[in-house]
Order: structure tokens, then C-alpha cells, then sequence
């Protein structure tokens, strides 16, 4: 994975299967800093000690379909590579949450990506997780909850094309109008 909307896309709909009712993005790019920061967390069903001390191995995985679980040791490794760290911190019955922090100006750190179609897929997700995603930048903030979209739609459910088309150019738009030039 070379973004990192691709790496949240990954980690949330982890969060989605483990029964999670919200998900928080926060997403802090501080270039003087030089430091992009990510932290996402659930309310899920978490994990045990043992699971998150195997968490980044790429031959551990909770799924029964396959073998090996390549998003979180990938992400720690892009981490580690910008001299950034990543941790991780979960309880069962209670969710997780997840820190990782990149050199900014690094030239290994991944790409932000697209991230409004990250949210919009999230937005839409079939078990009706929240999402609140919160992004800043030395130009400003931009915040999106679904528990506030759906409040003003009214039970319009937010898989309906107009919904869509208009979350995406609304997504995009603030996010453009906080990007910094990479």
C-alpha cells in the first residue's frame, strides 16, 4: 500500500468487522514539525494481550480465510522506514486504537491518497458504523461525521447517488482547501 487513505480504508473496515459503532480518523500534518500523525480508534470488540503483541506480524491474522494479515506490519514498516513510530493499544470488549506517526518531509512516507473516496466508502458501510474524521493542517481543519450528515438527511440513506455525489465534492472540496503541497 502506497497511501495512506489506503492503509485507514484497511484498518477501518478491520474496525467494522470487529463490531465497532465508531470509528474516529484524526489525521495532524505538521510540516515545521515535520510530522504527519494518524490516530485511529473503535469501540470494538478489541483485542487480547496476545493478539495485539502479534498484531504487526505479517504471519498472524484473526481471519479464518487466510494465512497472513499484511496491513498493519506494512503500515509499521512505512512508519519505522520515515523514522516515525507506530503503536497500538487495545482492550477486549472496549476497541483499539492505533498511533502512527511518519516524518512528514520523509521520502518514504506514503501519500495521503484519496481520501474522500476513503470516508465515502466508509461512510457507506454495511453495518452502519459512524465515522468522525478529523483532519488538520497548518491552513485549517476540516471535520466529517456521519452522525451529523445523517441527522440532516433525515433516514436518506448516505448509499444514494445524489447523497454520494454530493459528499464527494463536499469531502473534497474542504480537504482541498486544508491540503499543503506534499
Amino acid at each position: 500500500m502506497n497511501e495512506l487513505s489506503l492503509h485507514i480504508l484497511d484498518i477501518a473496515q478491520n474496525s467494522i468487522r470487529a463490531n465497532a459503532g465508531l470509528i474516529e480518523i484524526t489525521i495532524t500534518e505538521k510540516p515545521d514539525s515535520d510530522l504527519l500523525s494518524m490516530d485511529i480508534k473503535d469501540n470494538g470488540k478489541g483485542m487480547s494481550p496476545q493478539q495485539v503483541e502479534q498484531a504487526a506480524n505479517p504471519f498472524f491474522t484473526s481471519r479464518t480465510k487466510r494465512k497472513v494479515g499484511l496491513g498493519l506490519p506494512l503500515l509499521k514498516h512505512n512508519a519505522e522506514l520515515t523514522k516515525g513510530s507506530f503503536q497500538i493499544h487495545s482492550e477486549e470488549n472496549k476497541g483499539t486504537q492505533l498511533q502512527v506517526n511518519f516524518g512528514f518531509h520523509h521520502i518514504d512516507r506514503p501519500v495521503l491518497g484519496d481520501m474522500a473516496g476513503t470516508l465515502l466508502i466508509l461512510a457507506a458501510n454495511e453495518k452502519q458504523t459512524e465515522i468522525r474524521y478529523v483532519h488538520e493542517t497548518p491552513k485549517g481543519q476540516f471535520e466529517f461525521d456521519t452522525r451529523e450528515v445523517k441527522k440532516e438527511l433525515d433516514g436518506v440513506p448516505l448509499s444514494t447517488p445524489e447523497i454520494r455525489k454530493f459528499l464527494n465534492e463536499m469531502i473534497r472540496e474542504n480537504l482541498e482547501q486544508i491540503q499543503i503541497s506534499e
